[in-house]
């Protein structure tokens, strides 16, 4: 069921906002960035130095190309381009070049970039119920453009940290808005084209793949639903991909892309610990190790060195519970969105139905995923916001998974002159949130509960004691891992919780979603 009423055509705030937030991109060019910076550099420089049939063996930086080919030929392009800027960040040989015309050229081109995401925002509003005479900062499609378009997370990791994720959530909300629209083969060819971008959103694959058999290849509910299964479909679907996979992979290179695509050598955390279940696994696993030396049940002498003393390493070696593979992660993340899954195909429910099972498909894929960085947060986050700005129990787990999870991003930026930035940013987005979530779902009294409120209030001393306390005491030269993992471990209770939530308003939810009610 397509979701659309008509926006107002007074659209100019849109406009404002977009170019508000374009502004404040720019204003951070000279900011800190990662290696991520470099990471991207790189792969501007051997996809233009470099025949496309060397591009995946090419190992002369450390960071060599591990995204789809769809990325590289993206890359490639911005390469024509950046030679007007400064050729020597085309030399693969040049390492972490980063002169003040390259730093401008590769911040631009995020920027620039970010104009998919723009559309992509505009079209989504579109999808939103509306009540006419409301005032401007009462219409949930303009909350919804300052929660994506001036979201926390994208600004400090695209912006200041350095990447491209803008554009490629752009791509994916295109694709969420064209399902909305009942515009299934194009939400589809959208997301075909985003896996070959950025390989991650196989997270959200499972969604896609369950709801598009539901809809597009079977009728709706009934008694005989494989009577009316539609071979045809399938078969020019099937076709179109093989056609559109073929057409990216350069002939007998598969094997290769896919060992860079999907290193399953590293470690099962990164080395800050992603706040999710894993977090906990280590945290627990740390205790035990120390009250089993305490109570001389383990000897200190044989345990892993980095379970006692050397932090957070993307090789985690536990002491007490038993070691995760890559496997048993993969096991755990289907059986967490196995029942999302079940429900969207037995009780479809429609778009709506479809983006709650999408959402929990991309945190579950982050609660027990194999080496998950931090950020991927944010594909949960994103798409969560449509549905926040239409429920109240929506609005509510987005408060706790946003502030949780956009916190839980701080570490990425760790230098002194980004810390009144991030907070600043990060204080500005969380007020707005609350505030106009809570204007928009006025009735009903307040959408935090005291323990909710209490816990994402927690985060305040937290951040005190890690940028300001602990750097003063003994303990920083001993233990300098330890605000990283007080940051994860709180912040995976938080991710935790509102998974939980989540997964509780999918299974109680009605057929037919209730109308939002605001005053």
């Amino acid at each position: 069921t397509v979701m659309a009423a008509p926006v107002t055509n007074d659209q100019s705030w849109f406009f404002a906002l977009a170019l508000g937030v374009s502004f404040l991109k720019c204003l951070l060019i000279n900011a800190y960035h990662s290696t991520d910076f470099e990471v991207h550099r790189n792969w501007l420089a051997l996809t233009h130095s470099l025949p496309a049939a060397q591009w995946y063996y090419e190992a002369t930086s450390e960071w060599t190309l591990d995204y789809p080919p769809l990325f590289a030929w993206f890359e490639y392009g911005l390469s024509h381009i950046a030679r007007f800027f400064d050729k020597e960040m085309l030399v693969v040989q040049n390492l972490n070049y980063a002169s003040p015309a390259t730093i401008l050229f590769q911040r631009l081109s995020v920027i620039v970039a970010d104009v998919v995401f723009f559309y992509a925002v505009k079209e989504c509003c579109k999808s939103l119920r509306e009540d006419k005479g409301k005032d401007l900062l009462g219409k949930p499609s303009f909350i919804l453009t300052v929660l994506l378009l001036w979201n926390f997370g994208l600004l400090i990791v695209d912006h200041i940290h350095f990447q491209y994720n803008g554009f490629l959530f752009g791509v994916l909300l295109l694709s969420i808005a064209r399902h909305f629209q009942n515009r299934h083969f194009e939400g589809a060819l959208l997301f075909s084209i985003l896996l070959n971008l950025k390989h991650i959103y196989l997270y959200i694959a499972p969604a896609y793949g369950i709801y598009l058999l539901r809809c597009f290849c079977f009728t709706q509910s009934n008694d005989n639903i494989w009577s009316r299964y539609n071979y045809l479909k399938i078969w020019n679907l099937r076709r179109f991909i093989d056609k559109f996979y073929s057409s990216l992979f350069i002939k007998g290179q598969l094997p290769q892309v896919l060992s860079r695509l999907f290193p399953f050598k590293r470690g099962l955390c990164h080395a800050y610990w992603a706040p999710n279940i894993w977090a906990l696994y280590n945290i627990a696993d740390k205790a035990f190790s120390i009250l089993g030396v305490k109570f001389k049940l383990l000897d200190i002498n044989k345990l892993p060195k980095a379970s006692m003393t050397g932090g957070l390493v993307q090789e985690f070696q536990h002491s007490v519970l038993p070691s995760v593979s890559p496997l048993a992660t993969l096991v755990c993340t289907v059986l967490s969105i196995l029942p999302a899954l079940f429900r969207i195909w037995h009780r479809p429910n429609g778009a709506r139905g479809f983006l709650r099972c999408l959402v929990i498909c991309a945190l579950g894929s982050f609660m027990f995923g194999w080496h998950v960085h931090e950020k991927a947060i944010l594909m949960a986050i994103l798409p969560l916001s449509l549905l926040a700005v239409e429920s109240r129990e929506d609005a509510r787990i987005f408060l706790i998974l946003s502030i949780t999870g956009h916190y839980s991003l701080f570490p990425l930026l760790f230098t002194t002159q980004e810390l009144p930035i991030k907070i600043f940013l990060m204080l500005l987005f969380t007020i707005f949130s609350l505030t106009s979530l809570k204007t928009l779902f006025r009735k009903g009294g307040a959408l935090l509960n005291p323990l909710e409120a209490t816990y994402l209030l927690g985060l305040i001393p937290l951040e005190l004691i890690c940028e300001f306390v602990y750097p003063l005491t003994v303990w920083q030269k001993t233990f300098p891992f330890l605000p990283l993992m007080l940051t994860s471990v709180y912040c995976a209770l938080g991710v935790t919780y509102a998974f939980i939530r989540l997964y509780i308003s999918l299974l109680t939810c009605s057929d037919s979603t209730k109308k939002i009610k605001t005053q």
